[in-house]
């Protein structure tokens, strides 16, 4: 304590810990879903690693140690399903991370009422449901925290990403409303908004010279690796973030604040 502070100085670092915290962590089996699910399980959380692969699924499970489940998370029977799963095994669930996401990369003109409605459910229709079984069980239980992987798609204009970039955009608006309507019950609810990141599936879909371009696009010179966005998931799942809900936290290495134009040459700027 201080002359004039005797407030008690919590223990930070173990603020990050999640010993013994049960973690479903949906989308689990590759990229950023297989980073979380280990930065999870290092830091103490007992991870159930859900993936509709049941092969990554058992792979992911089996190198952090965890529990796990196959099934499609955007049916309600199969949520239905993982949440009996959770309750038998992990007990209480204290947390919940959710990576699942994908686009098509397609014009706005091509977009078919099928692409429509698939980009809602790969992005959205999931975390309706992790929402309503898993906000049921952490308000029964005293609290939680939900945390998902939305995008700077949502929060800006891409091409080839409008279908995408709406869904993304819905789901930040589903995780504010979320966050005030089970945070009485102690649950908060809390995004990342990754820009590129070079999961095996965008690498394989830009190559290096996309990675080039991004990189340089980026204040930082680099794109984002899955374990950068792992971090921050980590945070928002923690007691280091324990009053930070209705929240989207923007991972993109900088590429949204900065001017539109192209940046000077920062080496050769006087000083």
């Amino acid at each position: 304590m201080t002359r004039t502070d005797d407030t008690e100085v919590p223990d930070y670092p173990g603020r990050l810990r999640l010993d013994g915290k049960g973690v479903v962590v949906l989308g689990a089996g590759q990229g950023i879903g297989r980073q979380a699910t280990h930065a999870l399980a290092q830091a103490g959380a007992r991870v159930l690693a859900a993936d509709l692969d049941p092969d990554l699924a058992d792979d992911i499970a089996k190198e952090a140690d965890g529990i796990a489940w196959s099934g499609d998370a955007t049916s309600r029977a199969d949520v239905e399903a993982l949440w009996q799963r959770a309750e038998a095994t992990l007990g209480r669930v204290h947390a919940v991370v959710d990576i699942i996401g994908m686009s098509k990369y397609q014009d706005l003109l091509s977009v078919t009422d099928e692409d429509w409605t698939w980009h809602q459910d790969i992005v959205l229709r999931h975390a309706l449901l992790a929402l309503q079984y898993g906000g049921a069980h952490m308000a029964r239980h005293g609290g939680g925290a939900f945390t998902f992987v939305a995008s700077v798609s949502g929060l800006s204009g891409a091409p080839m990403h409008a279908a995408y970039g709406a869904a993304k955009a819905g789901l930040m608006s589903l995780v504010r409303s979320a966050a005030v309507e089970l945070g009485p019950s102690g649950v908060r609810v809390n995004a990342v908004a990754p820009g590129v990141v070079w999961t095996p599936r965008v690498s394989a879909y830009l190559g290096e010279a996309g990675r080039a371009a991004n990189a340089e696009n980026a204040p930082l010179r680099d794109v984002a690796r899955p374990a950068d966005i792992a971090g921050p998931l980590l945070f928002l799942t923690s007691d280091l973030a324990r009053y930070v809900s209705g929240q989207v936290l923007t991972v993109d290495g900088g590429v949204g604040v900065k001017f539109p134009y192209p940046l000077p040459d920062m080496d050769a700027a006087p000083h």
